[in-house]
């Protein structure tokens, strides 16, 4: 298959574009304002070509121009053949690139090398759980949801969850989620982290909130669940975007 230039690329986003689907898309991803409206399946059916022609030349060329233009930036670094430690590299290089939740997602939940060489991965995710960047702490966050909801990791995870203090509102809403599967997966350790953790009350309630929307979790849990809510009276502000 011949590699797709970047204009190419460009053509093919513009045909794939959807008015609608933008409009609807761009009210979930507040503060991004350059949506042309291409639906996730389709940028991974466009990253799986560029990554089968010349990836790397894709990589260094491809523009910010546009939201898809990160997506696909995201999906060919986590997609292409290439070593772990060079993977390690360009997701290093990528981080920047990620400013809503929905890029780093996305991003998070393609990487399988990270199912495939979990203690370098671990490793590497490490520095960023002390990261002053948002995005970068939702980033480490969402790495562990997406691919450390192992026994072995559940320990340093909740540490980690704990000694989170950002109050940007998708990294504490990440944090609440990843509370959330570690429930599904891990209900006896994760029931005693509840019952002893330093989360602020805010996600503390949201982990609550999102374990008693989970379609695997009991009638009867759930009811444990609602019961362990924090009061209004001790609820500190909402998040800040």
């Amino acid at each position: 298959m011949a590699a797709l230039s970047t204009n190419e690329i460009q053509e093919r986003l513009e045909a794939l574009a959807d008015p609608k689907y933008r409009d609807f898309h761009s009210k979930l991803l507040p503060g991004t304002e350059n949506v042309m409206g291409v639906r996730t399946p389709d940028l991974r059916k466009l990253a799986k070509e560029i990554i089968k022609g010349d990836w790397e030349a894709f990589l260094r060329e491809n523009n910010r121009t546009w939201y898809e233009n990160d997506i696909l930036q995201g999906l060919v670094t986590a997609g292409a053949r290439m070593k772990p430690e060079e993977r390690l590299a360009r997701i290093r290089e990528f981080l920047p690139r990620i400013e809503n939740w929905a890029v780093c997602d996305i991003f998070c939940g393609s990487v399988k090398d990270a199912d495939k060489y979990p203690e370098l991965y671990w490793e590497f995710l490490k520095p960023y759980f002390q990261s002053d960047k948002p995005y970068e702490l939702r980033f480490a966050v969402v790495m562990l949801l997406s691919h450390f909801v192992k026994k072995e990791y559940i320990e340093a995870a909740f540490a980690y969850f704990d000694g989170i203090h950002e109050e940007h509102y998708y990294v504490r809403m990440a944090v609440a989620w990843a509370v959330s599967i570690y429930f599904v997966h891990f209900p006896e350790e994760t029931f005693a982290y509840l019952k002893d953790n330093r989360l602020d009350d805010w996600t503390y309630n949201k982990a609550l909130q999102k374990i008693v929307e989970s379609y695997r979790v009991s009638p009867e849990t759930k009811e444990q669940i609602r019961a362990m809510k924090r009061k209004p009276s001790r609820l500190r502000t909402s998040p800040t975007l």
